[in-house]
């Protein structure tokens, strides 16, 4: 007979059971990814009846979650970025530690909503007015496909390495790609080579001190790291907040097959809604600067639109 991880089982069990609560309680909002996988998302607003921010909360419960480990989680919104997104981080650590070994998720998005209700109490008209286009944008393409989070390698052994830069590591040359321009949203892709998530973090904070990239309404970014040793990936993305546009921009990594490179394309939003254009720009802008620096061969045909069904 073979042998059963008692601890692992009671995790299952636990999670199964506050999965079905978290379902229970809010119904739609609650949504199943991968239910194989424990990849899950949520819809936070600051008020039902009358939101102005939104979020979405992805999950990853791993298979020792929650007696050993916490969740691995992603917070898409367009508004959060720099010192809100740190803050709100650290609001969700702070909560796991206090309450190691127990189920955390309800806990986690109460905490949201409360960050969100007190940021839209303090945002004035016209930021909470640049929130709603936006969100009615990501609604206009209803049949866009979720990406799939199991390509993302999100471990929680390697959360660490984004933290504190080694002294010793130098930060990669950053290069610059041309912008596309349509209906006067704007997007420009940035590329720097990277061997560590230190680096990946390195090159991020270095491009946020523009003020320009920094007040960008999406900074989309994917990277791949070869690990020699491991012969294996260390991969990421990051949509903040253009739904589904991170998963794409990985997809386009994967399929051209570059390694050890981080792209960031960053879009300025201008009034008015592109629909699944936008992710035809966002894919372009990076292929384009992959073949200027090499990272892919120019044969490599450009992005078409995005056909609606129907």
């Amino acid at each position: 007979m073979a042998n059963i991880d008692v601890g692992n089982a009671g995790d299952l069990q636990s999670q199964i059971e506050e999965v079905e609560a978290l379902s229970s309680i809010y119904g739609d909002e609650w949504c199943v990814i991968d239910e194989a996988a424990r990849i899950f998302c949520i819809k936070i607003t600051d008020d039902i009846d009358y939101p102005k921010l939104k979020a979405c909360l992805q999950i990853i419960l791993p298979h020792d979650y929650p007696s050993a480990a916490p969740p691995v989680y992603q917070i898409n919104a367009a508004w959060l970025r720099g010192p809100d997104r740190k803050t709100l981080s650290s609001s969700l650590e702070e909560l796991y530690v206090a309450n190691t070994g127990e189920s955390i998720l309800y806990l986690w998005v109460e905490k949201v909503r409360e960050f969100l209700l007190e940021k839209s109490q303090s945002t004035d008209t016209g930021e909470n007015r640049m929130s709603c286009l936006i969100d009615k944008e990501e609604e206009v393409v209803e049949d866009v496909e979720i990406p799939d989070y199991r390509n993302l390698k999100l471990n929680k052994e390697n959360i660490h390495l984004f933290e504190n830069h080694s002294s010793d590591e130098e930060l990669p040359p950053i290069k610059l790609g041309e912008t596309i321009t349509e209906r006067r949203s704007t997007f420009q892709p940035h590329l720097a080579p990277v061997v560590t998530p230190r680096q990946v973090r390195m090159v991020l904070d270095k491009l946020f001190e523009n003020k320009k990239i920094a007040s960008a309404t999406h900074n989309i970014y994917a990277y791949r790291i070869y690990c020699e040793e491991k012969q294996s990936f260390l991969q990421d993305c990051e949509d903040d907040g253009e739904t589904a546009a991170g998963g794409r921009l990985l997809h386009l990594l994967q399929i051209l097959d570059v390694r050890n490179v981080l792209v960031v394309v960053s879009r300025w939003y201008g009034g008015i809604l592109l629909g699944p254009d936008r992710f035809k720009h966002i894919n372009n802008s990076a292929r384009n600067i992959l073949v200027q620096e090499g990272y892919a061969s120019s044969a490599v045909r450009p992005f078409l639109p995005i056909s609606n069904v129907g």
